[in-house]
C-alpha cells in the first residue's frame, strides 16, 4: 500500500472500513434487530434529533474549515493554526467522530456506541502516528501548537 506523506498508511482504508461497518451495525440494530436501542424509549425523538442536528452542524463546520489540508492544490507548507485547527489538532477526524456520535444518539444504539469506542481508538492511533511525523517535520512550531491546542477538545484559556 502506498503511503501518503504525513498520513498513516492504513488511515484512509481503515476509515472506510470502519464507516461501512458502523453504518451496517447502526442500520441493522436501529431499524431491524432493535436489540440495543431500548434506551430510545426513554428519550424523546425530538431531543435526539436536536442533539443530532447540533452535532452535525459542529461536524460540518470542522470538516469545511479544515478540508484545506487534504486539498492538493491548497495544501499548507507549515503548521495549520487557523480555522478549525485553531481549536483542535485533528478537526477532520473529530468531524467524523461527531458524525458517528450523532447517528448513535439518534437511535441510542448501544451496539453502535460500542463500535464507536473502537473507532475512536483507531482515530486516536492514526492521529498519534501523524503527530509524530509533524513533530519531526515542524519541531518547535508544532510543539508550541500542541501546547495551546487540544488534540480532541479545545483548550480554554491556553491561547497565546
Amino acid at each position: 500500500m502506498k503511503e501518503k506523506k504525513g498520513e498513516h498508511p492504513f488511515g484512509d482504508i481503515g476509515q472506510l472500513i470502519f464507516l461501512a461497518l458502523f453504518l451496517i451495525v447502526w442500520v441493522v440494530d436501529s431499524f431491524f434487530w432493535r436489540r440495543s436501542t431500548f434506551l430510545s424509549d426513554y428519550v424523546p425523538l425530538y431531543v435526539r434529533l436536536v442533539i443530532f442536528g447540533l452535532v452535525l452542524i459542529a461536524a460540518v463546520y470542522l470538516f469545511r474549515s479544515s478540508h484545506v489540508v487534504v486539498s492538493h492544490e491548497q495544501r499548507p507548507a507549515g503548521v495549520m493554526s487557523t480555522g478549525a485547527f485553531r481549536h483542535v489538532r485533528h478537526p477532520l477526524y473529530l468531524a467524523s467522530i461527531l458524525f458517528y456520535i450523532g447517528l448513535t444518539v439518534c437511535t441510542i444504539s448501544l451496539f453502535s456506541l460500542s463500535l464507536l469506542l473502537v473507532i475512536f481508538i483507531f482515530y486516536n492511533y492514526i492521529a498519534g502516528y501523524e503527530e509524530k511525523l509533524l513533530d519531526k517535520k515542524f519541531a518547535e512550531d508544532y510543539g508550541v501548537y500542541k501546547g495551546v491546542t487540544g488534540k480532541w477538545v479545545p483548550r480554554i484559556g491556553r491561547r497565546s
